[in-house]
């Protein structure tokens, strides 16, 4: 006896008016419900039933974009629809924000579908606000509200980078507090934060810039707009990028110079005392005839001959401008 497929189950489901009310789906076809301007499905890529589902629901573009198993941000129009993969700041539990999370969206006149891999903070935003009936009215609004969100979240880890690159330079320029312990990770944050940003600001200026009747002319701006933001957010972020740079070239003149100078210090002290190593080694030495063996005073004579050989050491490397 053969078992059943999988059915599919969608984190949510919504049909949408053109008012901006939505309603749950009961069924998780790709036509929305009379009357209705669009229908949203929002899928989990973990899901047993989605790669069936998509076969029988979806063209091939969209399934090779919602189903792939490695990501980068870009746009592609064809079958009918947009395909756009996007990246948001992972504000999971335990995650770091630089390991930036996919969302994948295929988009018609009528039909968006988002898949995620891991949960996305801006969709479950968006999510909320129209269980509140304030949805987008059409899948091109829609997809302009979540480039908005993905971006503002960038926008925020791009301040507050900044923040703490003003605060390192006060420590090392102002305060001279070294060494930075959290200057290296940071560093690190920064080079991922840029590997994913940088190709997330193209796709959005290429979404603006694409020749589709699938998004509305009055959106253009707005989309130029997000993506203009993202850009200025990548600018940011390779600011400090740079200012950390210079901050670890700073702390590494700064301690090559520390090392230089310990290093010339006790140069000159071992350029001192090297006669007065010989004068001791000489004298420790246990055979007959040795001066002053026989003589009280002998001991005296010999610290007093020390110290004047030290400082005559001394004067004549100071003379010489050695140090």
């Amino acid at each position: 006896m053969s078992s059943e497929p999988p059915s599919l189950l969608p984190l949510c489901a919504y049909d949408i008016w053109s008012d901006g009310t939505a309603q749950p789906c009961d069924s998780f076809g790709i036509t929305p419900s009379a009357g209705a301007t669009y229908r949203w499905l929002h899928l989990d890529l973990s899901d047993a039933a989605l790669r069936g589902w998509s076969a029988e629901n979806l063209p091939p573009l969209a399934r090779r974009t919602l189903l792939a198993d490695k990501t980068r941000p870009r746009t592609d129009h064809g079958d009918g629809g947009l395909t756009v993969t996007l990246r948001g700041i992972n504000l999971n539990e335990n995650e770091e924000d630089a390991d930036m999370v996919s969302l994948r969206i295929w988009l018609t006149g009528t039909l968006i579908v988002t898949v995620r891999r891991q949960r996305v903070y801006a969709v479950e935003e968006l999510r909320d606000r129209i269980a509140r009936n304030d949805a987008p009215h059409s899948t091109d609004h829609m997809l302009a509200r979540l480039t908005e969100a993905l971006v503002a979240r960038v926008e925020q880890i791009a301040f507050d980078r900044e923040d703490l690159a003003d605060d390192m330079e006060d420590s090392v320029y102002e305060e001279n507090r070294q060494p930075l312990t959290d200057l290296a990770p940071l560093r690190r944050e920064i080079i991922k934060l840029r590997r994913h940003v940088s190709p997330l600001a193209d796709t959005l200026q290429q979404l603006a810039q694409l020749d589709t009747d699938l998004i509305a002319d009055d959106l253009r701006a707005r989309m130029r707009d997000t993506a203009s933001r993202c850009r200025w957010s990548l600018e940011e972020l390779s600011e400090v990028h740079d200012r950390l740079e210079a901050m670890a070239d700073h702390l590494d003149a700064v301690a090559a110079a520390r090392l230089e100078r310990n290093g010339y210090r006790l140069s000159i002290v071992a350029a001192i005392f090297l006669p007065l190593g010989f004068l001791t080694g000489l004298f420790g030495v246990n055979v007959a005839g040795m001066p002053g063996v026989t003589y009280d005073h002998a001991f005296a004579i010999l610290c007093i001959g020390m110290v004047v050989i030290g400082v005559l050491s001394a004067a004549v490397m100071r003379w010489l401008r050695w140090f």
